[in-house]
């Protein structure tokens, strides 16, 4: 009687899921997340989240306003609201005949809209100037046609089209950028198609001997979640934007996710790409787990922001889920103690899967975004808050947090755990528990909405990232402080601003450090331009403190200006070059990076 080959031994090994096809989100209009989750004021005055998608909804935020009143040293009126005009008036789309006509032939009808709504959604990302322009200024130049391809022969027949007809084309997977990436530019006179890649989703083989996976790009990070849970796996890329974002999204913009430290970037992750180009499909005709080839032109896609081509799918490594995840959170009592804990973290092996430490303003702020008696403030019993601030030391106003994940073989996941008690300690800090890490972790889904409602309260907030060596992180973190504030402070602007930062993602050699900086503005004429102002300053100092440019939100059309201050003037002839190269007359024409190319 034969018997099948060990598993190691077996060649095929590639099976096809049979997953459902999974559904487009529903999203808010004009504002981040989805339809029925928002942060609104109850009968008592208190911020609440409608819906129940998310543990924190329907549950009053009592002390959430009061403590932002007392940072920005405002009053803050819950019923002084800013107009909106949203909708905003969205412009006659350009019309190109011979294309239209003979798109037809490869896309239904269901598959091409020009409906105005849809047009505006796919015109922007979800930085704080697009957003102030949706609700209170104008859109000048959107999409003219947006269109669904469902198979990668459609999106290589949108390309030789679009080649043929002089029109431009702009990859579409979740609408979450915030460098204004999917800003089309005013002066683009010919039409210009959104290709939304979302109903491309698809599992399409999944490879349990070699731990790999082919999957469409437009699948998001929370249909991979699930459906790959259903076969036992994971792809561990997790980033803040994870419930709308999508694979070929972030291969363009060279992301990141939260449980980096133990899965890797997603260049760690992506073994192969699928591109339709001008030039044709770029493809391999088998992964391998290394290669010395020569030039690989995979890696010119990722942080190519669309200028280059359509990812249509990736092959990535994938995981079988762990056999532990677990949470804990260490209190330390300071933001410098903080920072020593982390970078000894980064000398340990192997590496939680994520480790993220808020300064104080935002261990504050998590403290007042949950409600009584979860969370946080369990730690600020009486007895906790005594051990703390007495036995311990610690100041209040100055005290941090740092939320961890675990994630591996029970074993590993206990010597994790050891090793954090003995870094703690070391460092002045104390465990606070699992409740609170895993509260922390999943708390980054929901906070995510915040910034609508203050929008909505006169004021305006943003989040940048950047990346520092170990011995800079902490003059990063005050210098940009203090600028942002002089900034603020030189304007005569309304209060004080809000200025907050943390350490997330580690490296051997140093980490990744999120900003996030809000003010009231009330009063203030052009707002915007105000803003843009003091967050460019910010970007200045951040290149004069020897951080990166980003860390993984990319370039865009909102830092293309900084580019010559990174890259020297041959590394800016190359990434012009192989634009010119791969793309002669523009097809891919969103124009992000300020690549200038001569349509010919």
């Amino acid at each position: 009687m034969s018997r099948r080959p060990p598993l190691a031994h077996r060649e095929d090994s590639r099976f096809i899921p049979n997953l459902p096809a999974w559904p487009l989100a529903d999203e808010n209009p004009g504002q981040w997340g989805h339809a029925g989750s928002r942060f609104q004021l109850d009968p008592e005055g208190h911020v609440v989240m409608t819906g129940g998608r998310y543990p924190i909804s329907g549950k009053p935020l009592k002390k959430l306003l009061p403590w932002f009143r007392s940072v920005i040293a405002l009053p803050l009126a819950v019923d002084d609201l800013i107009p909106s005009t949203f909708p905003p008036s969205v412009p006659a789309p350009f019309q190109n005949e011979g294309f239209l006509e003979t798109l037809r032939a490869h896309l239904s009808e269901e598959a091409v809209s020009q409906d105005a709504a849809v047009r505006l959604r796919h015109g922007h990302g979800h930085t704080q100037g697009e957003l102030f322009d949706l609700h209170h200024g104008q859109v000048a130049r959107v999409p003219d046609l947006v269109v669904f391809p469902v198979e990668e022969e459609q999106v290589l027949a949108l390309v030789d089209l679009a080649r043929a007809h002089d029109v431009v084309l702009v990859p579409y997977g979740g609408g979450t950028n915030v460098t204004e990436a999917l800003k089309c530019r005013n002066d683009e006179r010919r039409m210009i198609v959104s290709v939304d890649m979302r109903r491309m989703n698809r599992i399409r083989w999944v490879d349990r001997v070699n731990g790999m996976a082919c999957i469409e790009a437009g699948a998001t990070g929370a249909q991979l979640v699930a459906q790959l849970a259903e076969l036992g796996l994971t792809l561990g890329h997790e980033p803040d934007s994870l419930e709308f974002s999508t694979l070929g999204g972030w291969i363009a913009t060279h992301a990141s996710g939260m449980k980096k430290n133990r899965y890797g970037n997603i260049e760690d992750i992506v073994l192969d790409v699928r591109v339709a180009t001008a030039q044709g499909l770029l493809h391999r005709q088998a992964v391998a787990p290394r290669e010395s080839v020569g030039l690989d032109p995979r890696w010119w896609l990722f942080g190519s922001e669309g200028k280059l081509g359509i990812v249509t799918a990736a092959v990535v490594k994938v995981h079988p889920l762990p056999e532990v995840q677990a949470y804990d959170s260490v209190l330390l009592p300071d933001f410098r103690a903080g920072i020593a804990f982390m970078h000894d973290l980064s000398r340990t092996r192997p590496w939680p899967a994520s480790a993220r430490l808020v300064d104080n303003v935002q261990f504050q702020f998590a403290m007042a975004f949950k409600p009584d008696s979860e969370g946080w403030h369990k730690v600020k019993s009486p007895l906790s808050r005594l051990l703390v601030t007495r036995v311990l030391g610690y100041v209040p106003d100055r005290m941090v947090a740092c939320t961890l994940v675990f994630e591996g073989g029970r074993g590993e996941v206990a010597a994790q755990h050891k090793t954090l008690a003995r870094l703690a300690k070391r460092h002045g800090g104390m465990l606070a528990g699992g409740e609170n890490g895993a509260s922390g972790y999943q708390l980054t889904f929901a906070i995510a909405y915040i910034r609508d409602f203050m929008a909505r309260h006169w004021v305006l907030a943003e989040s940048f990232e950047t990346s520092v060596p170990w011995s800079k992180v902490e003059s990063l973190c005050d210098r940009v402080k203090a600028r942002i504030r002089d900034e603020h402070a030189r304007r005569g602007l309304p209060g004080q601003p809000f200025v907050s930062c943390r350490v997330t993602q580690l490296y051997e050699t140093g980490a990744c450090v999120y900003f996030y900086f809000a003010f009231h503005h009330k009063g203030v004429e052009r707002p915007m331009e105000v803003y843009a102002a003091i967050e460019h300053a910010a970007r200045e100092e951040i290149l004069a403190c020897g951080g990166s440019l980003s860390h993984h939100h990319g370039i865009g059309k909102l830092r293309e200006g900084f580019m010559a201050e990174i890259l020297s003037p041959a590394g800016l002839a190359w990434q012009e070059q192989i634009k010119r190269g791969l793309d002669p007359t523009d097809v891919f024409g969103i124009g992000n990076q300020r690549v200038e190319v001569t349509h010919g």
